[in-house]
């Protein structure tokens, strides 16, 4: 079975790396095209990229996916299937062109969470269960028939960036288990049922805390946007990040939003029933660092 593998960050690589490892065919790897990054603004591959010539994979990064000589180039593969993962969505003209068809991995049990940011949202959502899907393309986005999901508990502090870890291992695992059933012939399609639940793309204002708001949601928000885009609120003007926090169930004295500080130790904000007590923070200019780090350093105007 030939393959076609399309996917960009670290989350697909595990994936594409567990198939390599089972010697599944993989004809061709299509991926982002380099950007620049760093302060130097030099061009850096995907991680994707990095990883398929490290494995000596052809390599495909077409600036436009509908772009003919793309497109002839993906028909002269004669790949029978295609898998996306952590990629950007896919012309009709592309995803239809395999005989067996094209899978995607989708780190949700649809249809809870179809969109851009399953990981984050379920956590800002507080979730205590979440997974992954994967389920042949059609039309509408994150809508086509199941092949296979698997569970994942999310435990009460666990923030995106750990989910994130968690689903990418179990993700590689379930993709090959898809592609093994596939060459078999060995599966059942299934509709998706269930609560619909929208997982948008993730903007700034999304990141804005709101501290008027119950404890809970706050805490959520925080662990769901931690290590990135990170939620934020400002201290003294300047956009002050927040990555580690825990929670404080008491009954704030101060308005919402107040900071409570001892200046050495400790630095919390009320909310609207308790306080966040803050343990990893950045203020903006500054790097990450530990709160007693940056009590040390901050002048209180």
């Amino acid at each position: 079975m030939r393959i076609v593998f399309f996917g960009t960050p670290d989350f697909a690589v595990a994936s594409l790396q567990r198939l390599v490892e089972q010697h599944y065919d993989i004809v061709a790897v299509v991926t982002a095209p380099d950007k620049p990054a760093g302060r130097g603004m030099q061009l850096q591959a995907s991680a994707v990229k990095q990883y398929a010539l490290a494995t000596d994979l052809p390599v495909l990064q077409p600036e436009k996916l509908k772009d003919p000589a793309f497109i002839e180039t993906l028909r002269q593969l004669n790949a029978d299937l295609f898998i996306v993962i952590a990629f950007r969505m896919l012309p009709e003209v592309v995803w239809t062109m395999p005989p067996i068809g094209t899978f995607n991995l989708h780190a949700s049990l649809l249809p809870a969470y179809r969109g851009a940011a399953p990981i984050n949202w379920a956590i800002i959502n507080g979730e205590r269960e979440t997974g992954l899907t994967t389920f042949f393309l059609k039309h509408e986005i994150d809508t086509g028939d199941i092949l296979f999901q698997t569970k994942v508990a999310v435990p009460e502090n666990m923030t995106a960036g750990e989910l994130h870890d968690v689903l990418m291992h179990e993700g590689a695992a379930l993709v090959v288990k898809t592609v093994d059933a596939i060459a078999n012939k060995n599966y059942t399609l299934q509709n998706q049922v269930g609560a619909i639940k929208h997982a948008p793309k993730l903007f700034k204002e999304h990141a804005k805390i709101d501290w008027a708001k119950p404890t809970a949601s706050v805490y959520n928000l925080i662990r769901g946007l931690s290590p990135y885009p990170a939620a934020f609120t400002y201290l003294n003007d300047k956009v002050f990040k927040l990555y580690t926090v825990v929670k404080l169930l008491k009954p704030a004295t101060e308005a919402a939003g107040t900071p409570v500080t001892d200046h050495k130790t400790y630095l919390r904000f009320a909310t609207a029933d308790g306080y966040i007590d803050c343990l990893e923070v950045q203020l903006e200019g500054k790097k990450r660092m530990p709160i007693k780090d940056f009590l040390a350093g901050y002048k209180w105007t």
